[in-house]
């Protein structure tokens, strides 16, 4: 078979030997869904046979695009991202387009200079975590026309489209299972809630499910601490410390939940019997702590899933399906138990006194 001068492999040779035309060739790799199955298969098997890779600056010369999305993430250090990632990865794969991620670690000013990085690549489309972005992000996306999708949140964004849950309803929910408990002396553990629409949510859901039941969510018992579980940590012993604890603290990630479980069990501190602990994504880790973690589920990997055809839908201008509000559930684990009584929770002496176990 002739081979072209620098000889390696064209989409001639591919067509050649797959005995199609080389506009079927051409479809078979840039939309499979266009093609018969057998003419499909049989392009597949030549760009197999030939170790044919086509060329990326000529494909998106010819298409004007790159088929590359890009995603900036808060961080890559909680598994609940991880999960997304992952999910929106083998997605737009299936869809013929790579994925560039990158984070800004919760640094607002960073964020801004991390998108315009990645939107110079060249992305054909992006893909922002929660609603509240400095406007800077969102009058660069707009100016280049880009398609973004917007995760974790249903609120209305200033530009964009959205794939996500209910953070006031997942956290009012869970927050009625604590209070099922007899439960009443409550704090919340979140990230800062500064420019972070979610962590405000969860917070109100937690204060709106208690105002419900006559009680009040103390201002001075939400802890806002780094989203890990070194944060997990530092929250709990600010708690321990407090002259009148709370009898259930609900963390709004599981690495925090996490950290405050180690500090509660450093201190002597036995859960759920002198203090309940819950967590939020039930991540993988959430049912292996001890005791498990009492948590709501979050279907990340289907987020990331609907994220990826809602952008490659908006990327291509054509349909691929309604983005439902994507549902949470509330996981009852080991870590929530009864509110202690009265009795046993009068005054607890200073953690300093018990010294770590």
């Amino acid at each position: 078979m002739p081979q072209s001068p620098t000889g390696r492999p064209t989409l001639e040779d591919v067509a050649r030997l797959a005995d199609v035309s080389l506009g079927s060739a051409s479809r078979a790799l840039s939309d499979p869904g266009l093609v018969k199955p057998k003419t499909l298969k049989r392009v597949t098997q030549a760009v197999e046979q030939l170790g044919y890779v086509r060329n990326g600056a000529a494909r998106a010369l010819a298409s004007r695009r790159t088929f590359s999305v890009g995603a900036v993430y808060p961080t890559l250090h909680n598994p609940a991202f991880a999960d997304s990632i992952h999910a929106l990865q083998q997605t737009l794969w299936g869809f013929g387009y790579q994925l560039v991620v990158a984070s800004h670690e919760y640094v607002e000013e960073r964020e801004y200079e991390v998108v315009r990085s990645i939107v110079e690549r060249g992305v054909d489309g992006l893909i922002l975590v929660g609603v509240e972005h400095d406007q800077q992000v969102f009058d660069l996306v707009r100016h280049r026309k880009l398609p973004l999708v917007l995760t974790w949140s249903l609120e209305q964004p200033p530009y964009g489209h959205t794939v996500g849950f209910s953070n006031r309803q997942a956290a009012y929910d869970l927050t009625r299972a604590v209070l099922a408990k007899g439960h009443k002396d409550i704090a919340v553990v979140c990230g800062s809630r500064k420019h972070n629409e979610r962590a405000r949510q969860r917070v109100s859901g937690t204060a709106d499910a208690m105002a419900d039941h006559g009680l009040t969510l103390r201002e001075d018992w939400i802890v806002e601490q780094p989203l890990s579980v070194e944060g997990g940590k530092l929250a709990m012993r600010h708690i321990l410390a407090m002259a009148q604890r709370p009898t259930a603290v609900m963390c709004n990630t599981d690495t925090l939940a996490i950290g405050a479980l180690h500090e509660c069990r450093m201190h002597g501190i036995v859960v759920p019997d002198e203090m309940s602990i819950t967590g939020y994504d039930d991540i993988e880790l959430a049912s292996l702590t001890i005791p498990p973690l009492a948590t709501v589920h979050i279907p990340t990997a289907q987020m990331g899933t609907l994220s990826a055809r809602r952008l490659v839908g908006l990327i291509e201008d054509r349909d691929l399906g309604e983005t439902p509000a994507l549902s949470h559930e509330v996981i009852i684990r080991e870590s929530l138990g009864q509110a202690p009584s009265t009795r046993r929770r009068k005054k607890a002496p200073d953690v300093h006194d018990r010294g770590a176990r």
